[in-house]
Formats: structure tokens, C-alpha cells, sequence
């Protein structure tokens, strides 16, 4: 049964007992593979838990929310929006992406995006295995939140996308990002992480350590220099070498082990320094999904993290610029 919704978007259900997607499809009237992925993305809730897997066996009187998304809009509009190119062939494209776009369109984001931009230059494939649970995104292999700036891969072709998020599946990529982070290290010395991701059970939009449905991560972090911030705290400029690429990973990473990423309101604080998170995504390497041959994608320090640095009374590193 249903019970009264809150919102058209928001549904409150009493469970049947069952599968969770199953019985969610049942009481909602949704395919069972659009509930399989609501649950994946973190919209279904248990009692006020957020699910972690589709599979969960329901007793039956269970209390469900479920936060509908909004339909993803399928005729996105082109926009010719200015883009820092880093390669183009005509299999993919890499894009150096400024902080403050978002990657591809969701419920509530249609416009300004990397995707809006890209179509305003080219077609990009669409078939039903691009688009996500959580946006459009044809031709969107990885992705960049939107306040993480760097380089970022899309395919043109079908074939281009199936071997490059093969690539990415099976740890073929190697990622290089850059950050300043809160507190002082210990040694300027490596630190592998290895701790498991999963969605924050309460709130849905974040990740924590452990979690709902947790999922391998691990990052190998490189302190380079510190500096004090003039109030009393050291901040560090961190080399961060993701083996994995789970949602906020290096966001999660960093705060777990007590060094928030500078400006980050969602896992740290803001910073007077930042206008948001100093998160750089500087190195990528991928084979070519025709040639098989290395590519190796370069985006330099932005103007915005390096100033914060700079304000710190920090010099960058030599030779920081050039592939580790």
C-alpha cells in the first residue's frame, strides 16, 4: 500500500515482504530495473536507513521513503560554452573541467554542464547503457564533481566508451590529483589508504567510511609541504594516487584520516583561501581505446589553488607539474 506522499516526487511506503527492488517496483508502479537504480544511487531509505543493495530481504511492515528522481532530459540543449581542450581524435576527448561545472545533467541541473558543452561541439553517442540512474550522460566515462577541476575523458563513439569504461574497470587508468589539505603529516612520507566506501546511511548525498553497501578503496597519498594558515593550523599539499575510483573517494579518504580537504563544506569547511574544495584532478593516463597506446593527459595548477598556496607563503614543488 501506499501511504500519503509527502511530495509527487516523494514516496512513503509500508513494505510487503520480499526483495527490496521487487517490492519497491511492486508498490510504486516503476520498472524494477529504475528502482535498481534509485537504490544504487542512494534514494531508497529502510526506516530512515539508506538502502545498500537491491537484494535486501524485506520481513514485510518495513516503513520505505523514496525519493523519485526527476526524469533526466533526453533533448538536452547544446550551449556553446568556451571549453579548455586537452586532446580531441575522433574517438574521445579530454577536457581540462573548471571548478564549478557539473559533468553531466540530473534532476535539478540541465544546463551549464560539461555534456551541454560537448554537444555544442560534436555528437555524442547515446544509447540506454549510457544514461545513469542520476543524469544523462551520453558518452561520460568517469566523472569530476563539480568542484573538482581537471582532466576528464568522453567518448565519441559506442566502441570508444565500451573500452575505455573497461579501462577504467579493471584499473588500466592512472590518476593523479593534487590537493591542500588540513593538518600536519606526520613524514614526508607515502600513506596507502585502504578502507572501504560506502553511502552514508542517513545521508544519502554523502559517503563515509564503512557505510551502506561499502565498496574497496584505496588511495595512495604523498604529502609534499606544509605550511601554517596564520591561525594557528598546518595545511598540507597532498599528491593523491587513486587505485579505485569510488564516489568521493579522495574527499572520504582524506577526512578519515583527519585531514579534510581545504574548503570542502561537505566533509570538512569552507576556507577563506578557496572558494571551494582545492581538489585537482592534474594527471591521467589511459590507453588509447583503438591504439592501445598510452595517452597521457596533462591539466596545469589552477590559478585558484595555486594562489591559496602562494597565500600560505608556499612555493610550489619543482618539477611538480611533470607525471610522477
Amino acid at each position: 500500500m501506499t501511504d500519503a506522499a509527502p511530495s509527487p516526487d516523494r514516496l512513503t511506503l509500508t513494505a510487503t515482504p520480499g526483495r527490496l527492488d521487487a517490492v519497491v517496483s511492486a508498490l510504486s508502479g516503476a520498472s524494477r530495473s529504475q528502482v535498481s537504480g534509485w537504490i544504487e544511487a542512494g534514494h531508497v531509505q529502510v526506516g530512515g536507513v539508506v538502502a545498500g543493495k537491491a537484494s535486501l530481504k524485506l520481513r514485510g511492515g518495513e516503513v520505505l521513503t523514496v525519493q523519485v528522481p526527476s526524469p533526466a532530459d533526453a533533448t538536452v540543449a547544446p550551449e556553446q560554452v568556451p571549453l579548455d581542450m586537452i586532446f580531441e581524435d575522433e574517438h574521445l576527448i579530454a577536457v581540462n573541467k573548471p571548478a564549478g561545472m557539473v559533468t553531466h545533467p540530473a534532476p535539478g541541473v540541465t544546463t551549464g554542464t560539461l555534456v551541454n558543452a560537448l554537444l555544442g561541439r560534436m555528437t555524442l553517442p547515446e544509447q540506454s547503457g549510457f544514461d545513469g540512474p542520476d543524469g544523462y550522460r551520453p558518452g561520460i566515462v568517469h566523472r569530476l564533481d563539480k568542484d573538482t577541476s581537471g582532466v576528464i575523458v568522453v567518448a565519441k563513439t559506442v566502441a570508444a566508451h565500451a573500452r575505455l569504461a573497461s579501462a577504467f574497470k579493471d584499473r588500466e587508468t592512472r590518476k593523479t590529483y593534487l590537493a591542500i589539505a588540513a593538518g600536519a603529516w606526520s613524514a614526508q612520507a607515502p600513506v596507502n589508504v585502504d578502507v572501504p566506501i560506502g553511502r552514508h546511511p542517513v545521508q544519502r548525498q554523502r559517503m563515509t567510511v564503512g557505510g551502506a553497501h561499502p565498496r574497496e578503496a584505496q588511495t595512495l597519498f604523498t604529502p609534499l609541504d606544509t605550511r601554517p594558515d596564520g591561525h594557528g593550523r598546518i595545511l598540507t599539499l597532498v599528491r593523491a594516487q587513486p587505485r579505485t575510483g569510488r564516489t568521493h573517494q579522495l574527499r572520504v579518504h582524506l577526512a578519515h584520516l583527519g585531514s579534510p580537504i581545504l574548503g570542502d563544506t561537505v566533509y570538512g569547511r569552507p576556507s577563506e583561501l578557496i572558494a571551494r574544495q582545492a581538489l585537482h584532478a592534474q594527471f591521467l593516463t589511459i590507453p588509447h581505446p583503438v591504439t592501445g597506446e598510452a595517452l597521457h593527459l596533462h591539466a596545469p595548477i589552477p590559478d585558484d589553488l595555486l594562489q591559496a598556496w602562494v597565500a600560505l607563503g608556499g612555493v610550489l614543488p619543482t618539477g611538480l607539474e611533470q607525471a610522477p
